[in-house]
């Protein structure tokens, strides 16, 4: 990754900011994007502080403008494009019956149509550097989750758009990664929308037993490095993508089991 210059939307915190940190480590220069400029500008200047070419630029990737001044900005300043890691993303937990019709809109701007965006204008770059765009999916990409209707939409589709990227683009040297975690102890829980679309605040989830920013943070740097096509982390993680193929109805119940466990689930209705 030396000199190579990786855009990373949803940097100021969490997997993205811990993509920043490790890539910027290993020698890329940096695209960091987020909503938040103040705390992109901050963490981008530690960054700094430790010799890394870091571009900070305010972004709402929901806003099909926004991506293009991403784009445009960066080719700009670094007149190329190698890596392009969809990471920005939104949770929902409400029950589809209960949810604002806009929370599941707003889950679905951000988590795939920011990836749309941000591909379809860094796709010349990406296709002229034989580069790679990486989509920061979710076991909720292969298994409906209750209570999280959107947000598993989101990134079914996510994962179809980039699948058929990947098919397309056989010929052309261009590297497609869809990366999924399981749950990576970050804010995501926290800013989770609830039914009338404000923040849930809190997670239901103990934080401190899941993997960190850090460790995904590796894992998606050597998936990009050896260039492969998916990454399931976590054994749960691989077990449920592993079963929901062949007993789809167990996996269902288990599913249901243990999201019905979490505290205050709109399960429990």
């Amino acid at each position: 990754m030396k000199n190579k210059v990786v855009i990373i939307t949803g940097a100021s915190s969490g997997i993205g900011l811990a993509c920043a940190e490790k890539f910027g480590a290993m020698g890329a220069k940096l695209v960091m994007a987020a909503r938040n400029i103040e705390k992109l500008n901050a963490v981008a200047e530690e960054l700094r502080k430790k010799n890394i070419e870091v571009l900070a630029f305010k972004c709402d990737v929901s806003k099909q403008e926004d991506c293009f001044q991403l784009i445009n900005a960066t080719i700009q300043k670094f007149n190329r494009i190698d890596v392009l890691i969809n990471n920005a993303g939104i949770s929902m937990r409400a029950l589809f019956n209960d949810a604002d019709i806009k929370v599941i809109e707003q889950v679905m701007n951000i988590n795939f149509w920011g990836t749309v965006y941000c591909t379809k204008f860094a796709l010349p770059y990406l296709l002229k550097s034989k580069g790679s765009v990486v989509g920061v999916s979710s076991i909720a990409g292969y298994v409906g989750l209750p209570a999280r209707t959107g947000y598993s939409a989101s990134k079914y589709a996510m994962q179809g758009f980039l699948d058929a990227l990947r098919t397309e683009n056989l010929k052309t040297g261009l590297h497609v990664m869809v990366a999924c975690p399981g749950f990576t102890s970050s804010n995501i829980r926290n800013t989770a929308l609830s039914a009338d679309g404000s923040s849930q605040g809190e997670s239901p989830r103990e934080e401190g037993k899941m993997m960190t920013p850090d460790e995904v943070a590796n894992y998606i740097y050597d998936g990009i490095v050896k260039r492969k096509r998916t990454l399931v982390l976590t054994s749960e993680g691989k077990l449920a993508v592993f079963l929901g193929k062949l007993f789809p109805k167990f996996v269902e119940k288990q599913v249901f089991k243990k999201m019905e466990k979490e505290p205050n689930s709109p399960l429990k209705k």
